[in-house]
């Protein structure tokens, strides 16, 4: 089949929503794969590494590929469980639109607040699959209701259900062509475009009179053709949600489903010239095998034996270029041994690039792509020792490649001959451990996790130290460095006041490198982000001084720099809220308040009281498990990373003070 262009598009949900079943069936459906496979047994297409089999989950994005009405699809399944969330940032930056998975019966979770906000605010084209309309409890006006309140005002349901929570459910696609239809969705649609809202004002003029089937004549008015577009731009540019009712197990809806697919969401326009263009989304390395790299291309073509640069960004730490040529080129969705080209708007699985990591980067970056961070950054930390300590090296190597998959790991040595490994959480560091056994044959010890601070500076220090004119016997160099507090979010930065060429290249590397480290670990020992180190001063001694110098000099002069500065811990919060029953609410407004909530509102209805606010990451995993005796069983809790707030000095974290 001739294919007229290709689609990237994200399935995403809350664990146990149903992603993975969704895209084994929306595989069977359209031929791509003649049996379906089951999350239980271990045998679907995406789920194909040992811990996901075993465990059940997905834990690593995975492409598979179906071709409909000469539309490439191409489905990345992503994972569902928080502590993965940074494999779902990976994909959502290379998308060209999702489906948001949501079960029918336990409707609007925690983690689908958080992907639906994102999926908003890049106002990505989104689909809604409500799925397991099968299962008993399952609930569509209610739901559809929760979603509006809690997700979006724009959703628009697209079919309706029948025999809703019994194994004979069916789904029954809403048809433009009848009025009634029509004029329920486009009352939604005209909530977020004009010209539909212009045509419920004011209608076609009188004295057109409707066919014998109830259809409008052709000319002014909402015709089906007419409301079919602006469905289509709306889904197109973010701000309307088209809702489809099925189930990914017995295949009900799904066939809408695929229709609102490749229909609704459009192909991202290649990004002109011949420079090729693209994202490392993902990064695989098998132990003693060939690392392997997912790229998402925007413009221009990669061919095999094409030698490419790649750009690395210097968020977690220098940025820097790799250059490399392609042994290997399979296009997603082609024959095996294809051969490519790669070309814009396919992804291609990219051999022959040893040091590749994810987040690299060939060409600029796409215009009117998402660079920065979708989600929050990891807020725990833990220790990992070798549990032998001859297999201590191979431990850190071992970290190391897990962190070129997962740039956001930051695996760094740590006092004692530990690594030091961050973390979204426990059940991300299970998976850790048992990677490390099963892949590389080693028995890890994990030091209790403790929740990861940042030191911002308060003010502005100043220190020196100088080669002494007279009976010198210490290091040759003079430096003098000031620390003076940073844009929020800018990270740490160095620059210089002094004459770029008043040192050997040598030199200034070596202040600067050193004092990027030494920021790793402020005055009360977390890692100083957010500030500027500034060179102010710098002398060297003809062939006496040397690099070394310089860098046992920089630690201790920006020490004091930065005491005299003085620093302030911040500590990670969680954005909560919580649907109490009437009754609870005193006794949980009082126990979140004495665990250092801060309120934003709360609202009440005829049965429950709806709390938010903010509170200290620390204490939301011991709310959590407070909240069924505060509620009877009752409460639902809801929270996600939000940012940092300054540690009260009554109620420092573990590790922290200040």
């Amino acid at each position: 089949m001739l294919v007229s262009h290709t689609l990237n598009i994200g399935i995403l949900a809350h664990v146990d929503a149903g992603k993975t079943s969704l895209t084994e069936r929306l595989l069977f459906d359209t031929g791509a794969i003649g049996r379906l496979g089951s999350v239980d047994t271990g045998d679907t297409i995406t789920d194909t590494g040992e811990l996901e089999r075993q465990r059940g989950i997905t834990i690593r994005s995975a492409v598979a590929s179906f071709t409909v009405g000469g539309v490439q699809i191409n489905l990345i399944d992503t994972p569902g469980h928080a502590d993965f969330i940074a494999e779902v940032e990976r994909a959502v930056g290379v998308l060209d639109g999702a489906v948001l998975l949501l079960s029918a019966v336990e409707g609007v979770q925690a983690r689908t607040r958080v992907l639906m906000k994102t999926l908003r605010r890049l106002q990505l084209p989104t689909l809604l699959f409500l799925n397991k309309i099968d299962r008993a409890s399952a609930r569509d006006e209610a739901l559809l209701a929760d979603i509006r309140r809690l997700l979006t005002p724009a959703a628009v349901p697209m079919t309706s259900v029948t025999g809703l929570g019994t194994a004979g459910a069916g789904v029954v696609p809403y048809s433009l062509e009848d009025p009634r239809v029509r004029e329920r969705i486009a009352e939604v649609i005209a909530e977020v475009d004009e010209s539909v809202l212009a045509q419920l004002v004011d209608p076609a003029p009188a004295g057109r009179e409707r066919g014998e089937d109830g259809a409008e004549p052709d000319g002014p008015g909402l015709t089906a053709d007419r409301l079919r577009a602006a469905l289509a731009a709306r889904t197109a540019d973010g701000s309307l949600h088209p809702v489809y009712f099925g189930s990914a197990l017995g295949g009900q809806g799904v066939g809408a489903l695929i229709e609102g697919m490749a229909g609704l969401i459009p192909p991202a326009p290649a990004v002109p010239g011949t420079t090729a263009r693209g994202t490392v989304f993902a990064v695989q390395q098998p132990p003693n095998g060939e690392r392997t790299a997912h790229i998402r291309l925007y413009g221009g073509e990669l061919r095999p034996r094409q030698q490419v640069e790649l750009h690395r960004p210097g968020a977690d730490g220098p940025g820097g270029t790799l250059t490399g040529r392609i042994t290997s080129l399979q296009v997603v969705g082609r024959p095996p041994g294809d051969g490519g080209p790669l070309t814009p708007g396919n992804i291609g699985v990219v051999r022959g690039l040893p040091g590749v990591r994810t987040g690299d980067r060939l060409g600029p970056a796409a215009e009117g792509r998402a660079t920065g961070a979708l989600f929050a950054a990891p807020t725990l930390e833990t220790l990992v020792s070798a549990r032998r300590p001859a297999q201590a090296a191979a431990l850190r190597t071992a970290l190391l490649a897990l962190a070129d998959q997962d740039p956001l790991l930051r695996a760094r040595p740590a006092p004692g001959g530990a690594t030091s490994v961050l973390l979204h959480g426990e059940v991300q560091k299970e998976i850790i451990a048992a990677t490390l056994c099963q892949e590389h044959g080693i028995e890890a010890e994990f030091a209790p996790s403790r929740v990861v601070c940042v030191e911002r500076p308060s003010g502005v220090g100043e220190a020196c130290h100088e080669i002494a004119r007279r009976g010198h016997t210490g290091p040759w160099a003079t430096v003098g460095l000031r620390v003076e507090p940073g844009a929020r979010g800018s990270g740490p930065v160095f620059t210089y006041e002094t004459e770029l060429g008043a040192l050997p290249h040598g030199f200034h590397q070596a202040v600067e490198e050193t004092a990027l480290a030494t920021l790793r670990c402020g005055p009360h020992g977390w890692a100083v982000t957010d500030c500027r180190v500034v060179l102010t001063r710098s002398g060297f001694v003809g062939p006496l001084s040397t690099a070394g110098d310089f860098r046992t000099v920089t630690a201790p002069v920006l020490g004091r720099a930065l005491r005299a500065a003085g620093t302030r811990v911040h500590e990670p919060y969680h954005a909560f809220e919580a649907e109490v029953p009437l009754a609870a609410l005193a006794a949980v407004t009082a126990r979140l308040a004495a665990l250092g909530a801060e309120f934003a509102d709360t609202t009440g209805g005829r049965h429950s009281w709806l709390v938010s606010g903010s509170l200290p990451a620390r204490r939301v995993q011991e709310f959590q498990g407070l909240l069924p005796g505060l509620t009877h069983g009752e409460g639902v809790w809801t929270s996600y990373p939000s940012g940092d707030r300054p540690v009260r000095r009554d109620a420092a974290p573990h590790g922290a003070s200040g």
